[in-house]
């Protein structure tokens, strides 16, 4: 996937026409997309990808977020977006890698995806099982970052393999590294290690599937 400095070229190439021959500067791109300068230099600083606002910028311009983020050729967009895949995508919805995020809703909308990338997904075949929600929170850094969309198939339930999943407990919607101890308790894993542990009965935990990529690869 690109950088965040090469997402933003793209994007002063996309709009220049529209400033009648003078430079477009960052403070132009983060005006258009809804960021404040100080937000926007620190995902410049940190190369943290502004997902939701390049998506809402996408679908203002017409044109795939799968080539804005992956290089695909402007003469080859639209043959290849005839080959994109869709999956459902639950914008309003934060599963926390922190604090209990909210529960999953009806309410969702199409994300387009390569072909490539629906490979790291398990194929095409997966796909109805496949759902992406956005993260909030730290406690799974450096795994996942807050406003990473991570994709979840929700057939893959079993923890005793362990590996990262979407959790619900009384206490909200988590992302969180599991495993399945001896004594048939789960431990709740953060990556984060400034946070602590928690051991829960299995019958304390409803299992929302396994997260199998992010825009990025799951470790």
């Amino acid at each position: 996937m690109k950088s965040f400095i090469d997402i933003v070229e793209e994007i002063k190439n996309i709009i220049s026409s529209e400033y009648n021959g003078r430079k477009v500067f960052d403070k132009d791109v983060a005006d258009l997309l809804g960021i404040s300068q100080m937000n926007f230099a620190t995902m410049k600083k940190r190369n943290k990808i502004p997902f939701n606002e390049l998506l809402d910028f996408c679908a203002l311009k017409s044109i795939s977020i799968n080539w804005l983020l992956y290089g695909q050729s402007p003469e080859s967009l639209v043959e290849a977006t005839n080959r994109f895949f869709m999956v459902r995508y639950y914008s309003d919805i934060h599963a926390s890698a922190g604090g209990g995020g909210d529960i999953l809703s009806e309410a969702n909308e199409a994300i387009e995806l390569a072909p490539d990338f629906v490979a790291l997904l398990g194929g095409e075949k997966e796909l109805k099982n496949i759902e992406a929600i956005n993260v909030s929170g730290d406690s799974m850094e450096p795994t996942f970052s807050y406003n990473d969309i991570v994709f979840i198939n929700r057939t893959k339930t079993n923890l005793q393999r362990g590996g990262i999943f979407t959790l619900r407990t009384e206490a909200g919607l988590f992302i969180k590294r599991v495993q399945q101890r001896i004594d048939g308790k789960v431990d709740i894993i953060s990556d984060n290690p400034v946070y602590a542990t928690q051991t829960l009965d299995p019958q304390e935990i409803e299992v929302i599937g396994r997260v199998v990529s992010r825009f990025g690869n799951v470790d």
